[in-house]
């Protein structure tokens, strides 16, 4: 088991920049993946950005170039810097983990969820 909490949200305008991060509860670094999702309201939630504890990485195409999945082993820590920010990047974010060693890219395949934080882009 591992219990994960975000932190860092809040209101940014648009083209600014913001790091949200996600602790876990124990050690992640050698056995679990760790990844991002986000939800709009009404929506589901939908694939960001994936991290495998060997240092793989994948983007969903939306975010890709603009956001950087990293991970600080030594605090158990995930971050996810997310620059040039968009109005429609405004969604509540969920920190997600499982695991494994690669990376995995549906939100259906991560067992462990932090309680998600809302990113606020203003135009």
């Amino acid at each position: 088991q591992v219990q994960l909490e975000e932190a860092g949200g809040g209101l940014v305008q648009a083209w600014g920049s913001l790091r949200v991060s996600c602790k876990a509860s124990r050690s992640t670094s050698s056995s679990y993946a760790m990844g991002w999702v986000r939800q709009a309201p009404g929506k589901e939630r939908e694939f960001v950005a994936g991290m495998g504890w060997s240092g793989g990485t994948t983007y969903a195409d939306s975010v890709k170039g603009r956001f950087t999945i990293s991970r600080d082993n030594a605090k158990n820590t995930v971050y996810l810097q997310r620059n040039s920010l968009k109005p429609e990047d405004t969604d509540v974010y969920y920190c997600a983990a499982r695991a494994g060693s690669y990376y995995y890219r549906a939100p259906s395949e991560y067992n462990y969820w932090g309680q998600g934080i809302q990113v606020t882009v203003s135009s």
